[in-house]
């Protein structure tokens, strides 16, 4: 009997996914879902015919300098790879995977629900609620603002920024967005959307941005202090992508001071620990902060899985994984 492949994976996943792996693989699993050490992704990877990490384990140069010779591909349980040095993996003859569109439904839901959370002030009314703070309706009590009419400002207008443009319309909400390359005439038609070349100027001009570009290094803090001073004071942030495309400190000095609305946070810069002065004005009911649950469905996570073991399978049986990232996509 043929031997089976070790499939090392560094996190808990859903049920039905591990199954299915212990049926094709020999899987070492992560039964008590704590992040493995570095030293644990160590010995992962000098083992392992596949590693299947996620975006909590940092698989860089360092570590990949040490992986064993039988290490032939990283099958990410995600759809964002910047935890993972992809070059350096691709020229030690390292496939690397990812499990794109999955999530686009998720992310984008809740990107909305997000919008309107900080729009009409949700967190605080359900916590007045629990904390038995409610004194009764009145006419000028605990009021927001309507989004319908608005502008929306998308940043990256991939397969998640135009989920969220068909909600928003359907809302009511004007949509803009900036893009590295303009999406086609029929996509733009459809979306009623109007695009801006130049992201200063549609920060300038928005009520509301969403963010929902890959983090790389030419987004590093893209949304800087200074293209935050662009933003109008009644402007609102959402970020459902990835923390370090906002410069944080930045951010959570001008809602101290006024200087924007508000902002609605599901990723963080230096995840999982959340800048303390954001946790205060959490407090103050003026930013609404989420746990990185953006793409938090069951659906969402057994599809991924599904994902991953199809790209295992395929590349194993000696073909190209349907999901590989490639030079061009860093």
């Amino acid at each position: 009997m043929k031997k089976k492949p070790l499939v090392v994976v560094t996190r808990r996943l859903p049920d039905i996914i591990e199954t299915r792996m212990r049926e094709l693989f020999d899987a070492r699993l992560n039964v008590d879902d704590t992040p493995m050490t570095a030293q644990q992704l160590v010995e992962a990877v000098r083992t392992a015919d596949v590693l299947v990490p996620t975006i909590t384990d940092r698989i860089d140069a360092a570590l990949l300098a040490q992986a064993g010779e039988s290490l032939k591909l990283i099958a990410n349980f995600g759809n964002g790879f910047d935890h993972i040095d992809v070059e350096t993996a691709l020229s030690r003859g390292i496939t690397v995977t990812n499990t794109p569109g999955v999530l686009t439904q998720d992310t984008a839901d809740m990107t909305m629900a997000l919008l309107l959370a900080v729009a009409r002030r949700l967190p605080e009314g359900a916590r007045m609620m629990t904390d038995g703070d409610w004194p009764g309706w009145s006419p000028t009590w605990m009021l927001g603002r309507r989004i319908t009419g608005k502008r929306l400002g998308i940043v990256g207008m991939g397969r998640i920024g135009q989920a969220l443009a068909r909600r928003a319309k359907a809302f009511g909400l004007s949509i803009h967005y900036h893009n590295r390359r303009r999406v086609s005439a029929a996509v733009e038609e459809e979306l009623e959307a109007t695009y801006w070349d130049s992201l200063d100027q549609m920060l300038a001009r928005m009520d509301i941005v969403s963010i929902h570009c890959p983090h790389t290094p030419a987004t590093y803090h893209l949304l800087s202090a200074r293209r935050l001073k662009l933003m109008k004071r009644e402007a609102v942030l959402v970020n459902t992508a990835r923390g370090e495309i906002v410069d944080e400190v930045a951010l959570a000095r001008m809602l101290e001071a006024g200087d924007l609305a508000g902002a609605g946070l599901d990723v963080f810069e230096h995840e999982p620990s959340v800048n303390p002065r954001l946790l205060k004005l959490a407090r103050q009911n003026r930013v609404v902060l989420l746990p990185h649950m953006g793409s938090a469905t069951i659906e969402g996570r057994v599809d991924m899985g599904e994902k991953v073991i199809v790209n295992i399978k395929t590349f194993l049986d000696g073909h190209r994984p349907p999901d590989r990232v490639l030079p061009s996509m860093l």
